[in-house]
């Protein structure tokens, strides 16, 4: 489990183990079942923040899936001059939400920007939600990843910086209870997967660089 769930679930079980002590105490049956509503939200906390240890593909050219989740949309988009091939993936509150690295390589860029905060799942979400994007270059090329706030999500993580090498699987961060990623590939990329696969951060291949076919 990340630190996180720590900071948020402790203090609920912590709450809930007091109302539920003070419950019997005083032979109050409220105060027991709001004890119990407090650890049960505790439990949900904890399962949200989990970490579990994942097999990293070992194909060097392998661009795995930054974030655990459903494949919601495949398409190309223009990102600044260049188009690019784009994978979305759908976190719901039950999914892991610790993002890892698709690549190995160095984090060359790291930009937050702030908006709204629809549906993950609506498309407009990629440009209009608030989001923090970073970008790695490694020996496969240039992967760009959005990690994008919804509608419950208010809280987007990012653990590293500008300069960060990272391996390809490694934990880069997380978003806080339901989100999307968007992961940005290069045209030349053959992708592995299509639109309602479900996939896992770091184990799940998204695609293989133009490298693998050289």
């Amino acid at each position: 489990m990340v630190k996180e769930g720590y900071w948020f679930g402790l203090p609920l079980l912590l709450m809930g183990g007091a109302l539920i002590s003070l419950g019997y105490g005083a032979a109050s049956g409220a105060l027991t079942t709001a004890g119990a509503v407090f650890i049960a939200l505790a439990l949900l906390v904890i399962n949200f923040f989990r970490d579990p240890e994942r097999v990293i593909p070992g194909d060097p050219c392998a661009i795995v899936s930054p974030a655990d989740g459903r494949v919601a949309e495949v398409k190309e988009e223009q990102l600044e001059t260049r188009r690019l091939q784009r994978v979305s993936i759908f976190m719901s509150p039950l999914d892991v939400h610790v993002n890892r690295a698709p690549i190995a390589g160095t984090i060359e860029e790291v930009s937050y920007h702030p908006g709204v905060f629809r549906v993950a799942y609506d498309p407009r979400a990629s440009v209009e939600n608030e989001r923090n994007v970073f970008r790695i270059h490694g020996p496969q090329g240039e992967v760009t990843v959005r990690q994008i706030a919804g509608v419950v999500a208010r809280r987007i993580v990012f653990w590293k910086k500008p300069g960060d090498a990272v391996g390809r699987g490694a934990r880069v961060g997380l978003i806080r209870f339901g989100s999307r990623v968007d992961v940005l590939m290069e045209p030349s990329a053959k992708l592995a997967v299509q639109k309602g696969n479900r996939v896992r951060a770091g184990s799940s291949i998204l695609g293989y660089s133009a490298q693998r076919d050289a």
